[in-house]
């Protein structure tokens, strides 16, 4: 399986986790007003597997680069990844606007883990979307039981 790769530099995956943490920078510096987000998880264990699924999954999607891949090119699976990170960014304005519903909150957790799930299809990377459907269904977890439950 690793001879299909080469060990790289994927800027455009680099781009997308840096688009995708900018909402997640500016919350630590100026919470929500009504921040839900904030509060102590009853998921911890799951929280913490899903943090480092999540480093794993950036990481190899940055240095593992599929030989047969090509250029970044517009196509149905980028289309998504746009849609995705539109749909994430509504997400966070509906939560900065008071609106924390359980579609908001969907909005938050389900969109930037399908760019990055469409992303890594694009781009051929399954070294990367193991631990990416992993940490997404860690992501999952949190959100609904935390949140909408």
């Amino acid at each position: 399986m690793l001879k299909k790769y080469r060990i790289g530099f994927d800027i455009w995956g680099m781009i997308l986790f840096v688009l995708i943490m900018i909402p997640n920078i500016i919350w630590t510096v100026k919470p929500a007003p009504n921040d839900i987000l904030r509060g102590e998880s009853a998921t911890e264990t799951i929280d913490v597997i899903g943090s480092v699924f999540q480093v794993i999954f950036v990481a190899a999607m940055c240095i593992f680069i599929d030989k047969n891949s090509g250029k970044v090119r517009f196509s149905p699976l980028i289309a998504g990844v746009i849609l995705c990170a539109v749909l994430y960014f509504l997400g966070w304005v509906l939560y900065y606007s008071g609106n924390v519903s359980a579609l908001t909150i969907i909005l938050l957790i389900l969109p930037p883990c399908l760019a990055f799930i469409f992303y890594l299809l694009d781009r051929k990377n399954m070294i990367a979307l193991i631990p990416a459907v992993i940490f997404t269904c860690c992501h999952l977890v949190y959100g609904g039981v935390n949140f909408i439950l």
